[in-house]
């Protein structure tokens, strides 16, 4: 590109170099020895720049803390995504717990030799019940009406637990049961919403069935006899709690009733008139208090 103005003037030369007699004298500094081991020999020796002895040393800590946050922030998003936590570990625990109990814990501290039922009589009357037999650990084949039978078979049958006692004036029987299951809390939680919505621990065809032991007064006591009857599906432990009532003279009773009705304000059946309604669900209310004590007791942790 050409310019028809003039040049600008070249720039003023530099100053020449002072002499070194001139020059000011500076301090002289030594450094130390460069780090020569494990140089072959022969090799030029020459330090390390102080960067690249560094580097190494900040990226080993940079990826520690990088691992550590990782594993920190792994641990935090499992427990999101399972959902675990002190609350779900405990409760997971407790569930357990309460599955064991079957084999672990004492007959008497599950239906003790006489339980004592304040409130629990029509009217709040006070109800003393006496254990007269206790049924050997079995199976479920036997201890249900098919159609009950059937309907709890989805969390299936670990072990069945039975004790059959009597009240005060000896002329009611009732049997209380605990099933113990093989199902997870979803499973029973499905099963109890199943139960109420379909309303099956309140239909006459769907009764538990009672432990009729020999030479007691309970002798008598069969299918037909049966008066009102309970069952209440756990959802924090792998158990069916149930109980049945009846008369001890071993009358038929053609028209049972389920407690929940027996015990109702007003009710005029001869279940309900008898309170059979109130023994059936007061012995299966204390019985459930005593797993869940023992469940308490089982999970607590020592100080």
């Amino acid at each position: 590109m050409e310019t028809t103005g003039p040049l600008p003037p070249p720039p003023p030369a530099p100053p020449a170099p002072s002499s070194p007699a001139a020059a000011p004298a500076r301090p002289y500094v030594t450094l130390g020895r460069p780090e020569t081991s494990g140089i072959p020999e022969g090799r030029p020796r020459r330090p390390h720049p102080l960067g690249e002895r560094i580097r190494p040393r900040a990226a080993a800590a940079a990826a520690c803390l990088v691992l550590g946050a990782g594993l920190l922030g792994g641990a935090v998003t499992g427990s999101w995504l399972t959902g675990g936590g002190a609350d779900e570990d405990g409760a997971r625990t407790a569930y357990s717990a309460a599955g064991d109990l079957w084999h672990s814990l004492p007959v008497d501290r599950l239906f003790p030799p006489t339980v004592d039922g304040e409130g629990a009589g029509p009217g709040g009357s006070d109800r003393t019940w006496t254990r007269i037999a206790v049924a050997p650990d079995t199976g479920c084949r036997d201890a249900f009406d098919p159609l009950l039978r059937k309907a709890l078979a989805p969390v299936g049958c670990l072990r069945l637990l039975r004790a059959t006692y009597t009240d005060a004036t000896r002329s009611h029987v009732t049997t209380v049961g605990l099933l113990f299951t093989r199902a997870d809390a979803t499973a029973m939680a499905a099963l109890r919403t199943r139960v109420e919505a379909q309303g099956l621990d309140r239909r006459p065809d769907l009764m538990p069935r009672p432990y009729a032991a020999k030479d007691t007064v309970a002798a008598d006591f069969g299918d037909a006899q049966r008066a009102s009857w309970t069952l209440s599906v756990l959802t924090d432990a792998p158990v069916v709690v149930y109980a049945v009532s009846g008369f001890a003279d071993g009358r038929t009773v053609t028209a049972p009733q389920p407690a929940a009705k027996a015990t109702a304000s007003g009710a005029t059946s001869a279940p309900a008139q008898a309170g059979l309604g109130h023994e059936a669900k007061g012995l299966a209310d204390r019985v459930e208090r005593r797993l869940r004590t023992a469940v308490a007791s089982a999970t607590e942790k020592p100080s």
